[in-house]
């Protein structure tokens, strides 16, 4: 598959995070009872970026956890069972986040993984791209960019932690 457009460079993609920050405090009034859950694999990386932005703003660090959603997937995918939410979020307003928002099966079963932690007040979705193609009933309440795209294309995200540089693609063939 090659590269067809770059979406966001690193610039673009760190304004975009900021924006998004910047959103949560505003819609969450603040940080109180506010934790950011992200979803593995470069939903964790977006998720410490989000808190840490959030920390520098508001002078309040948030808890920050990471969620393999594998065992509660609908195509059998094998996960890594790396899931660490070291708090709880009972009666807590959940951020989760995401890179890419595509059918909505990714989020319906991180929806379900959380439940299974515990009980939040509520949950809200963060995502770098939403490239629409929906096959749920699930919207995402802060996104990055939408980006149009065929169902033959798809959206690859790297961040600089994991794969060396921050940027947005389209790939296709």
């Amino acid at each position: 598959m090659m590269e067809k457009a770059l979406i966001l460079d690193d610039k673009a993609m760190s304004r975009a995070i900021n924006r998004i920050s910047y959103e949560i405090i505003e819609r969450s009034k603040g940080v109180e009872d506010l934790c950011v859950v992200g979803i593995l694999s470069r939903g964790k990386e977006l998720a410490d970026r989000i808190a840490g932005k959030i920390l520098q703003v508001e002078g309040k660090s948030v808890p920050v956890g990471y969620l393999d959603i594998t065992p509660f997937r609908d195509d059998g995918r094998e996960g890594s069972g790396e899931t660490c939410i070291p708090f709880d979020i009972g009666g807590k307003k959940v951020v989760l986040v995401d890179d890419v928002i595509y059918t909505g099966r990714s989020v319906r079963a991180a929806i379900d993984a959380l439940m299974a932690v515990g009980r939040p007040e509520s949950i809200q979705l963060a995502v770098l791209i939403d490239r629409g193609h929906r096959e749920l009933p699930i919207r995402a309440d802060f996104i990055g960019k939408n980006v149009p795209t065929s169902r033959e294309e798809s959206v690859r995200v790297s961040v600089r932690e994991r794969d060396g540089e921050d940027k947005v693609v389209i790939v296709g063939s």
